[in-house]
């Protein structure tokens, strides 16, 4: 079943609204770039007459119809895939028992007895997804100790006899679950930790030639020097984890950290170059099977790297009509945060918007809503509230009162463990 608006109309057809307003274009400009957009991607042909676009715009907008063979190229028009704007409900998820037939228990009984069979590495691997899932919204601390506990179960099986295939497999979790430990590590601002599990992570990859470990090994990479202000070391790292990993996910996300990269230099063309390459390659790959997955690429998250570019090169109001779309997603229907960290940089553009519109107490109560969320990406999160701090500065000065409350937030944020 579909979601409804405020207006009961489903939720893709009023984000339709949202972006073309956003834009500032008519339904007509809108069908006119539609129409262009369609001819790009196939090669000059016309998809259909104006007059009959404009009508099925309209009805694509009110809700009546939801557009299937033009669902892509309405996506396009707007920057975005397919799947973002017209989402499909994901299949419900699986749990260990469900999934195998073991609890986490008997798990851990059969590492200890190095019974390792298939069954055993496919529990190993359902655990791992899971933790791989509740990333975005467990306890730093809590999935740190669980992650580590599990990598020290599981590296311990490269030394038991096991088929060549079994050491493969076995290499190839513990290449993902060290990828997971030093995402947490990182988040907990042990970047010293971060850097040598990621290393480990990476070799474990390149052991086995597995382009995935290895290409999210260096979107850690590229990761790092974001947060830490090396914008060209991002650029470097995104173009060898691409040339690595080739046409997979991981390079979606590494188009992203290139994109984030290029707008902090403020260079707006290589942006949108950035951001139509790693649409493209998102639009021509699979569905993810588990999007919840940190390391499988949602297409929803698309919108949520465009909201941090758009910000950066100072398009409000397409950044924030971003912003409210990752605050929907990230939001259950009882109110729960299920994305606590992007909906975190939600609040942060949406404070952005708000200084430059010179609403300071707004700007300054959604920094503070940011900086207090419930799961937090210190790096990340230090950043782009470090962004918003310097807009609320050029707004109103360093004297200011919003000025120097919201940097009081900020500092200590950052002294927090």
């Amino acid at each position: 079943m579909e979601g409804m608006d405020s207006g009961d109309r489903p939720f893709w057809a009023a984000r339709i609204t949202r972006e073309r307003e956003a834009r500032g274009w008519s339904k007509h400009q809108a069908v006119a770039n539609l129409r262009l957009t369609y001819a790009s991607m196939n090669r000059d042909k016309q998809g259909g007459s104006h007059e009959s676009l404009l009508r099925q715009w309209r009805d694509w907008e009110t809700g009546r119809v939801r557009p299937t063979h033009w669902a892509k190229y309405v996506a396009a028009t707007f920057g975005t895939v397919e799947d973002d704007l017209f989402p499909v409900d994901p299949e419900p998820g699986q749990h260990l028992v469900s999934a195998t037939g073991m609890d986490t228990a008997e798990l851990i009984g059969r590492l200890r007895g190095s019974s390792v069979d298939d069954a055993t590495l496919n529990a190993v691997a359902v655990t791992i997804d899971r933790l791989c899932t509740e990333y975005r919204f467990r306890p730093t601390s809590e999935l740190r100790i669980e992650g580590q506990n599990w990598l020290r179960q599981i590296t311990r099986l490269l030394d038991e006899r096991m088929t060549y295939e079994q050491h493969r497999e076995v290499l190839a979790l513990a290449g993902t679950l060290a990828l997971l430990v030093g995402c947490v590590e990182y988040d907990a601002g042990d970047h010293v930790a971060a850097e040598a599990t990621r290393r480990f992570a990476e070799d474990l990859g390149a052991e086995i030639d597995n382009r995935d470990v290895m290409g999210w090994a260096h979107e850690m990479t590229a990761w790092f020097a974001l947060t830490s202000g090396d914008y060209h070391r991002v650029i470097a790292a995104s173009d060898h984890g691409t040339a690595v990993a080739g046409d997979r996910d991981v390079s979606v996300q590494l188009i992203a950290q290139r994109v984030k990269a290029w707008a902090r230099l403020h260079n707006r063309r290589q942006v949108e170059i950035a951001l139509d390459e790693g649409r493209t390659l998102l639009e021509s790959l699979p569905r993810p099977s588990n999007p919840d997955h940190h390391f499988q690429i949602d297409p929803a998250k698309w919108h949520f790297y465009a909201m941090d570019a758009y910000r950066n090169v100072g398009e409000d109001a397409i950044a924030t009509t971003y912003a409210d779309e990752v605050l929907r997603l990230g939001t259950a229907a009882n109110g729960q945060q299920r994305s606590p960290m992007r909906i975190a940089e939600a609040q942060v553009t949406l404070g952005v918007a708000a200084a430059r519109a010179g609403d300071l107490n707004g700007a300054v109560e959604y920094g503070h809503k940011a900086l207090s969320g419930p799961r937090r990406s210190m790096p990340s999160l230090l950043m782009v509230s470090s962004e918003l701090a310097q807009v609320v500065t050029d707004v109103a000065g360093d004297k200011d009162p919003h000025t120097r409350a919201f940097k009081a937030d900020l500092r200590q944020a950052a002294e927090q463990p």
